[in-house]
């Protein structure tokens, strides 16, 4: 296992570019492909990419208010000194990497955004407090949690499909979550992966002698402290006062749950934009002045500076997709050859190839969900399966995708070619496991 990790870890550094060369690169690919395999002209698809390029606007300024606001949260002075005390029971290296998996494992499955911002959090905590820790590998351990949110509460295609009025309810109707995430075979799947993958993640910890990155113990120097120099030159300010008034984060962090609640017992949903609103008024609440609760947050901000940039250019590698009718084909090629009982082992595949392409699973359901359902109700495969497979596809995707692994590396400081050796064994293992699963469920309803 050591000499496997040594082996994709080198292939990284020599040959994996940093994220946005990937996305530069990936995005010339896509044209290349419009152009040669669907017949489009350079022209059309140079159109179709500039007005897409803004598309996931909205979608980029909500994933950068959860990173941001997401880390104020996971290291609130409350939420950090429950995670210093799981540390504190953390004291040899392999732990330390499974209870990095785990915590970046359950928070995925409760809510992605939190799941991706504590991970990284309690990684670099553990790194730091842990002597011998490999660095690299626990960043990556606890990225490789985040496979567990397509899987989890906030798993995008199965909870749209359950919403009524969703955009492909006319061709397929309303999925419950009980037929979806929920479901024997899913939560058995969900189960094997949180045992596992922590285990897989620990063998592979570099063995006693072998050469360890250890973390830089003066790696968050830089951090801004809450409080300026002129806030402690001039305490009896009113403006100092207000500043740091704890009455005036409490007021308006109480409003703010007070909506929340309005909301729900008004017969509200849970969408992004709220859980954007649920973390950012519970963060002021924890923090408990309005200046430390800004002093925290422009610390969270330097994580989404990665995602500011590289977001619009997937957007427009989405939009070519769409445009060139390349999600089609490459789902027709595996259709094709597709059974009843494989549909959803061929949805997997194709929904892993697509997600290099489009990786966010609203977007990629858009495009790719039609067709698999069309696919699904000509040959008679179950609808509930063929969608949880394009979700599975999707999540075991991310494990070898850069376009969202650059929270975990803003927190690291590390690049992409640190860790993606290791993901990418994480990503055959979580393979075996959602191929497994999805073959035997349809094998064991046709």
């Amino acid at each position: 296992m050591n000499k496997l990790a040594s082996f994709f870890t080198e292939l990284m550094r020599k040959y994996l570019p940093d994220p946005f060369v990937f996305a530069i690169a990936l995005t010339l690919l896509t044209v290349l492909l419009a152009i040669g395999v669907e017949g489009k002209s350079l022209t059309a698809m140079t159109t179709a990419w500039g007005k897409g390029f803004w598309s996931l606007l909205a979608f980029t300024t909500q994933m950068a208010v959860i990173l941001a606001m997401g880390y104020v949260l996971a290291t609130a002075p409350l939420t950090d000194r429950l995670l210093d005390r799981i540390v504190s029971h953390v004291h040899q290296p392999r732990t330390a990497i499974i209870v990095a998996t785990l915590v970046g494992g359950i928070g995925s499955y409760l809510n992605w955004g939190f799941g991706l911002v504590i991970g990284g959090v309690v990684a670099k905590k553990l790194a730091l407090k842990v002597k011998g820790v490999h660095y690299p590998l626990i960043i990556a351990a606890a990225y490789s949690g985040f496979t567990m949110y397509g899987l989890g509460l906030s798993a995008s295609i199965p909870v749209l499909v359950a919403t009524p009025g969703h955009p492909t309810s006319g061709q397929m109707g309303v999925i419950p979550l009980t037929e979806t995430i929920f479901s024997v075979p899913m939560l058995i799947t969900s189960l094997v992966i949180i045992v596992t993958l922590p285990l897989l993640n620990a063998w592979l910890h570099p063995k006693l002698g072998d050469k360890v990155v250890e973390v830089d113990p003066a790696i968050d120097r830089d951090a801004t402290q809450a409080g300026s120099a002129d806030d402690m030159l001039e305490k009896n300010t009113i403006a100092t006062r207000l500043n740091n008034s704890r009455i005036l984060s409490l007021l308006i962090g109480l409003m703010g749950v007070g909506y929340v609640v309005l909301h729900f017992t008004g017969g509200g949903s849970l969408d992004l934009n709220l859980i954007n609103f649920i973390i950012l008024f519970l963060g002021i609440i924890l923090l408990g002045t309005p200046a430390a609760y800004v002093a925290k947050l422009t610390e969270g901000i330097k994580t989404i500076s990665g995602i500011i940039l590289q977001y619009p250019f997937y957007a427009g590698i989405m939009a070519i997709m769409a445009a060139s009718g390349l999600v089609t084909t490459i789902s027709k090629i595996f259709v094709d050859v597709a059974t009843p009982e494989t549909l959803p082992f061929w949805g997997l595949i194709s929904s892993f190839v697509i997600n290099f392409f489009a990786p966010s699973a609203g977007g990629h359901w858009v495009i790719q969900g039609p067709f698999m359902i069309d696919a699904a109700k000509e040959i008679g495969s179950a609808l509930n399966q063929t969608t949880m497979a394009v979700m599975l596809g999707n999540a075991w995707n991310d494990l070898v995708q850069p376009f969202w692994i650059l929270p975990a590396l803003a927190l690291s400081k590390l690049k992409l070619r640190d860790v993606m050796g290791y993901t990418v064994i994480m990503m055959l293992w979580v393979g075996v496991i959602h191929i497994a699963a999805v073959l035997l469920w349809g094998y064991a309803t046709h």
